[in-house]
């Protein structure tokens, strides 16, 4: 039986399904419990109840919302191109999805380890902003065009921002393997070891970069009612809407991975004698999802001229000088290995 799983194209082809689902099942799951927590964090903090009729404490609201974007009729506009109108949600989806395939919850826990994962991330990432293009250009209305402008241009420009200060943890650890970064992290000082405080400043900004690249609160614009009727997505109805929603909450889901792994150390304990495992990636997650949540309840919402400003005047020359400092810094071995830390994690 084994052997059928390990030597015939039929058995490989069934465990890598196998191991696929077993990520993505979860995580949708997953995502309506955490759409649940976002809704209810910002309830809280408005001082209102949010969900809490559909199941014990409002817990299966998100599958009734499930239900009903499925059950709903798609409406496609009048002169639409239906083809890619239908193709750009399409996109959105898959490609957060095949994100996944590179991201380890524990120690070898990944579909996919390659020694480019980082690189595979950013380049799946940056694609997806074609289904917001299109999106917009298909629906044949001027509103959803001009969203689908906006986002574009604001996910370009977060992404270089997001590109540089990853960088800065490559040239730390000297590999681009997401396994190789958590183990430059491994040390017998716990949280302390971790590259939250060898790169303490990019942490902030990754998380601020994180959210524009997203198109989560303060930096919605492109999706914002009250600046472009709801942006790219407002012809959309029904299940198309739907796969954009989990498309964009997957995406956020997958950056507060990106922070747990670059920064805090995976599924490495905070505590030298306690030990790793996945549990510990999961909590630091809904950690970071937490913050997400936060800065959307409680931060007013920036004009876009603001939003490019701080993207291609603030963000890109700081991150710039950041990597020039850790390649310097790395280099001479400043402090030992507090910034070189490739004997460990190369």
């Amino acid at each position: 039986m084994i052997e059928f799983f390990t030597n015939t194209n039929l058995g490989m082809v069934l465990v890598i399904l196998g191991q696929c689902l077993l990520v993505l099942i979860p995580l949708l799951v997953a995502l309506a419990f955490l759409m649940y927590a976002d809704r209810k964090i910002w309830a809280a903090v408005q001082m209102r109840k949010g969900p809490n009729m559909v199941g014990a404490f409002g817990l299966l609201q998100s599958f009734a919302d499930f239900l009903k974007y499925i059950v709903k009729e798609i409406v496609v506009p009048a002169g639409a191109d239906k083809g890619v109108f239908f193709l750009a949600p399409m996109i959105s989806f898959v490609l957060a999805v095949v994100a996944w395939s590179v991201i380890p919850f524990n120690d070898g826990w990944v579909v996919s380890n390659i020694n480019v994962a980082i690189l595979f991330v950013f380049a799946v990432s940056s694609l997806e902003v074609y289904g917001v293009i299109m999106g917009g250009w298909a629906s044949n209305s001027k509103y959803p065009f001009l969203g689908s402008l906006r986002s574009a241009a604001q996910m370009i420009s977060y992404e270089v921002s997001l590109g540089l200060i990853i960088i800065g943890v490559i040239i730390s650890t000297g590999s681009m393997n997401f396994g190789a970064i958590v183990a430059a992290q491994d040390t017998d000082y716990g949280i302390l070891g971790w590259y939250w405080i060898p790169h303490f400043p990019m942490v902030f900004l990754f998380f601020i970069s994180a959210l524009a690249e997203t198109n989560r609160p303060p930096f919605d614009l492109p999706e914002a009612e009250s600046e472009l009727v709801a942006g790219y997505q407002v012809e959309y109805s029904s299940t198309p809407f739907l796969l954009f929603m989990i498309g964009e909450l997957m995406a956020v889901v997958l950056m507060c991975a990106l922070i747990s792994l670059l920064f805090f150390g995976g599924w490495l304990s905070p505590l030298p004698f306690l030990p790793d495992g996945v549990l510990w990636m999961i909590l630091k997650m809904a950690i970071v999802f937490f913050f997400f949540s936060m800065v959307k309840a409680i931060t007013p919402r920036y004009r876009y001229d603001q939003l490019m400003r701080i993207g291609w005047k603030v963000f890109l020359p700081m991150s710039l000088a950041w990597v020039v400092f850790i390649a310097f810094m790395a280099k001479f071995e400043v402090f030992g290995g507090f910034w070189a830390r490739w004997a460990v994690g190369g």
